[in-house]
Parts: structure tokens; sequence; C-alpha cells
């Protein structure tokens, strides 16, 4: 049975200030409960339906800190989402080291001030799914671990590193080590005719606004994605986990091209 006090704990970690403190993060979902118990990472509690716990491998099971059977309504309670799924876990934030130097190795992406957690979900199940591993946000980027970034990823989130920095300090680095930097704009060089080099940094800006004046100056490379229509009705711009994808896509082809031929 789930307590009142331990389901304000877990109701607790919707609040930013309260995830930053303790180091915990909510995971809800199935298929994403089950892949973050599979990936190693410590859970401190699953809250799930009996039957959803004992389907579970036993070893597994008891790598577990606390796991507490509970009711639909029960879980209704402490869900963010509409319709809640049969498990709730309250997972161990990773440690992760800002090391610039090694990130700056392989083509990585760099976010300036994506505010949407939907679209940051969504651009860490892109990075992931075009093999993508680090990923540096701007500290006026959205929390990755607010719950609806989390549930936008899908479990990709544990194939990326997410990062935040102070993307001038970020971007210097990248310049004194000669890596191309590659800025998204509405204008610009069509991104299937431009040089992409093996390293860069992809430079994403803000929903609405691009990408911040003071960081234009950092940007080596203006791509942009061709419309392939005349019409402007209803299409004048993309979404920005869409750009992103486009975006993304292009840099791993070119990648595998250069593997492939090698």
């Amino acid at each position: 049975m789930l307590s009142k006090n331990k389901e304000k704990f877990i109701l607790s970690f919707k609040k930013k200030k309260v995830r930053e403190e303790l180091k915990l993060f909510i995971v809800e979902g199935d298929k994403m409960v089950k892949e973050f118990i599979a990936s190693g990472m410590k859970l401190v509690y699953l809250v799930a339906k009996a039957e959803f716990i004992s389907g579970l491998n036993k070893e597994l099971l008891a790598s577990i800190g606390n796991v507490i059977p509970a009711s639909f309504d029960e879980l209704r309670r402490i869900s963010s989402l509409k319709t809640p799924h049969n498990a709730v876990a309250v997972v161990e934030m990773p440690e992760m080291k800002y090391e610039p130097e090694k990130i700056l190795t392989e083509q990585c992406i760099a976010l300036d001030f994506i505010q949407d957690p939907g679209n940051l979900g969504t651009i860490i199940r892109s990075a992931a799914w075009f093999g993508f591993r680090n990923i540096v946000c701007s500290h006026s980027c959205v929390d990755v671990y607010n719950p609806k970034v989390i549930q936008a990823t899908m479990g990709a989130i544990l194939n990326v590193n997410v990062l935040y920095a102070d993307l001038e300090e970020f971007l210097n680095s990248a310049v004194n080590y000669g890596v191309p930097i590659y800025g998204t704009f509405p204008e610009g060089e069509s991104i299937y005719s431009s040089r992409l080099d093996e390293k860069g940094v992809i430079l994403l800006g803000n929903e609405s606004k691009g990408i911040s004046q003071e960081l234009l100056p950092f940007v080596s490379y203006r791509l942009s994605i061709p419309r392939f229509t005349n019409s402007k009705r209803g299409i004048e711009s993309l979404n920005a986990a869409m750009a992103a994808s486009i975006v993304f896509s292009e840099f791993a082809r070119r990648r595998r091209e250069v593997i492939d031929d090698g």
C-alpha cells in the first residue's frame, strides 16, 4: 500500500528544486520503467501494480531499493499522465562530468534556450536514434529531468548524456580545438549541399527566437533546411524537434558514408 507520506514524496519530484536537491527523478510507464531497471540505473522506489511486479526478473527486482504494490487509484494520484500506466519509479540521477575536451572529439549537439519539455524530449530521442552521444544545454533550457521531458524521450535518455553548461564557454572551447560549429537558420546554405565534417557542434536555437545573439559569432557554418514546396500557407517553419531530426539525419548519413568508404 502506498502511504500518504510516500505519495507526497513522489509528487514532490514534479518540482525542479526537489529533484536537484535529492538528485532523484520520476520515470513512468511499463516499458520505460523496465528499460531503466534493465539498464542498471539505481531505482530508489518502484510503485506498481502487483501483476507488474510479479512479472519482473527476481534478480533485477532485488536491486530496487523499495518496491511498493499499488492500486490503479494510487497510481493515478501520483502520475503526471492523464491515463496512468502500471508502474512509476523514482530513479537516482546518473553522475556526469562536463568534459568539453572529450565531448568535442566527435559530433555533438548544443541546445540554446529550448523551453518546451516535449521538444527537448523528442530531440533527445532523435539524437539517440541518429547516434549522437552528447548534448550540451544552456542553463536556460528546460530541465532534462522534468517528467514531461523524460516521458517524451521514451527511454532514449538512457543512451544520451545531457549536460548543462555556459554555451559561450563551450562554443569557445570548440573554436579553440578547431571544431566547426553548425548553426541552423531559416536562411543559410542547404544542409544537403553543405560540407559536414566528422567532428562538429550542431547548435540549435530557441523555438521562436532561434540562436541567441551572443552565440552568433561562434557559428562557423549557417545551415538551413530547404522547403520543397512553393506554398507558404501553414508551413512557414518547422517545429524545433522536427527540424532537429532532419539535421541529425543528414549528419548521420554523411557519417555513415565516411565509415562505409573507410
